[in-house]
């Protein structure tokens, strides 16, 4: 559903310009805690960018990438990922992920002849795996050489409907959703990088995460009505990782479209956007009946919580054309802080 807003998003795009040059000597103190924020930017366009705020200093930087760089992100910034002291960024239809120096900035190699890539994930020094939209291979790669080492191939999944998504590890087992047109959680014995098992849930699961209890959960948008693959009632489903099992399944509305599950820090508190911001329990037997934040008129897009402090931070793409906005909330929905990053801001990295 995204890539259709994004799609015809494009019929209104403006141009944004930023108030600064390029500056050789560009420095940011980044020494402490930061937020990255992916700005994904139009699709087609070419105007993704990164941007860092400072948590205890209230204090945002815009276009990093770019000022540190002297060129653009590129085509749509899916997500981003730290390992080793880099930051690993996924932009997703310029088919390449960038990695990063956390202290500069600047960048120290890239992954390319990728696909269409989504999410990295790192298994050691010497090995992660990417996923992929629209292709129906999650790409095995070296991230000291910045080489592509193999791939593991889905079964029963198209070219043209390929999905792979966010990815979560428990012990030597990685855990998958399967999102565009797909509904599947895959189970991957990473050491010999093969499929061992897969679940059947509703229809596109957007998002996953591991709770403290060691069960995973995602929510499903129910695709869309008029989509080939089918639209129905979305839901959040706690899942058994080792059994793959679903234990419980809580059922939205038909029409609703729930999506970007996360977790607090101590791994007891699920939130997702469904229109407003919601909040759970992970013992919790239902769904709670009142947000944990209305949306009052916004256009929330992506959503994070500090994993130190339980503070949620929301991401508003506002009309898909202008500066998107970040709130910055405590865990008890109290205002803390709001400002201005890119053009449709969706992914959020934790330094």
């Amino acid at each position: 559903m995204r890539w259709l807003i994004l799609i015809l998003s494009l019929l209104a795009v403006g141009c944004m310009e930023w108030d600064y040059a390029l500056d050789e000597e560009f420095s940011i103190d980044s020494s402490g805690r930061g937020l990255f924020i992916c700005n994904e930017g139009n699709f087609q366009y070419g105007n993704a960018t990164l941007s860092y705020y400072n948590p205890e200093t209230c204090e945002v930087e815009n276009e990093v990438f770019f000022r540190a760089n002297a060129m653009k992100l590129g085509d749509v910034a899916q997500s981003m990922t730290m390992y080793n002291n880099r930051g690993w960024v996924v932009v997703n239809n310029s088919h390449v992920i960038f990695s990063i120096d956390l202290d500069t900035f600047k960048e120290v190699g890239r992954v390319t002849g990728l696909t269409s890539p989504r999410y990295i994930h790192f298994l050691s020094d010497q090995k992660a795996y990417v996923t992929q939209i629209w292709d129906n291979r999650i790409f095995i790669i070296n991230p000291t050489r910045y080489e592509i080492t193999g791939y593991i191939e889905v079964p029963n999944m198209t070219m043209e409907q390929g999905s792979t998504e966010q990815m979560v590890q428990k012990g030597k087992y990685l855990y998958v959703n399967c999102w565009s047109y797909q509904n599947r959680i895959l189970k991957i014995d990473t050491d010999t990088d093969s499929i061992v098992s897969e679940l059947e849930v509703g229809i596109q699961p957007t998002s996953l995460v591991l709770d403290r209890n060691g069960k995973l959960w995602t929510v499903t948008d129910g695709g869309y009505e008029g989509s080939p693959y089918g639209y129905e009632a979305p839901a959040l489903y706690r899942i058994d990782p080792e059994s793959m099992t679903i234990e419980q399944e809580f059922e939205f509305r038909r029409g609703d479209a729930p999506s970007e599950i996360q977790i607090n820090g101590s791994l007891d508190t699920i939130y997702w956007i469904n229109d407003d911001i919601w909040a759970m329990s992970v013992e919790a037997e239902r769904v709670p009946v009142r947000p944990f934040l209305d949306s009052r008129g916004t256009i929330y897009y992506g959503l994070t919580v500090d994993p130190t402090n339980g503070d949620v931070y929301i991401a508003d793409a506002i009309d898909y054309t202008q500066q998107g906005k970040i709130y910055r909330y405590s865990s008890d929905a109290e205002l803390i802080d709001e400002f201005y990053v890119g053009i449709i801001p969706g992914a959020f990295c934790w330094k």
